[in-house]
């Protein structure tokens, strides 16, 4: 059994068990989410598809922790005028674990 969820302008396929990062959630370590965006339910063999959500669906999941990603560089760069720039930036990041998934 799986589903296709959208959280954080991102989608993603979740299985119960399974583990997830995604964009950081205002939610305190330990507690429970319940995502609502389901857009596609697989079960059995049979496939349940929203449009474009699926109504009553809903997937739980547990906070395991907060973080940040591996630091990216932006560098900006014009050549000739001696224009240059470096950024560093980290995203942040909330990683559930898919407790259940309700159709």
């Amino acid at each position: 059994m799986y589903a296709i969820v959208e959280t954080g302008g991102k989608q993603f396929k979740v299985t119960e068990g399974g583990t997830i990062f995604v964009e950081k959630l205002n939610v305190a370590q330990g507690d429970t989410v319940t995502l609502d965006k389901v857009l596609l339910i697989e079960q059995d063999g049979s496939v349940k598809v929203g449009s474009p959500l699926l109504a009553g669906a809903t997937v739980t999941a547990s906070v395991i922790e907060h973080g940040k990603d591996k630091k990216i560089i932006v560098y900006k760069y014009k050549s000739k005028k001696n224009y240059r720039r470096k950024q560093g930036h980290r995203q942040p990041f909330t990683r559930l674990r898919i407790d259940s998934i309700k159709a």
